[in-house]
């Protein structure tokens, strides 16, 4: 899976991530496959991560013209790491 895959939605990254989830937490996955899918899943957690991060900045631009330029800033538990 490629990040900048531009046919690849969030909610088809989402999806896909939950999927990976699952069958990890099956307990029946073989280590090799399991390892595979972690690093998947690590690729598609950054992919919804960016993609997340996107939306906040438009939204936050989208506040500043409606607003006429606050400067409010948008809290996020993920912030400084």
């Amino acid at each position: 899976m490629d990040k900048k895959d531009p046919k690849l939605s969030f909610e088809t990254a989402l999806t896909n991530l939950e999927t990976i989830v699952e069958s990890m937490e099956s307990g029946e996955v073989p280590l090799a496959e399991l390892l595979a899918k972690f690093e998947e899943g690590n690729k598609l957690l950054k992919f919804c991560e960016a993609r997340l991060k996107e939306a906040e900045l438009k939204i936050e631009q989208l506040k500043k013209e409606r607003d006429g330029v606050s400067f409010s800033k948008f809290e996020t538990e993920r912030e400084g790491g």
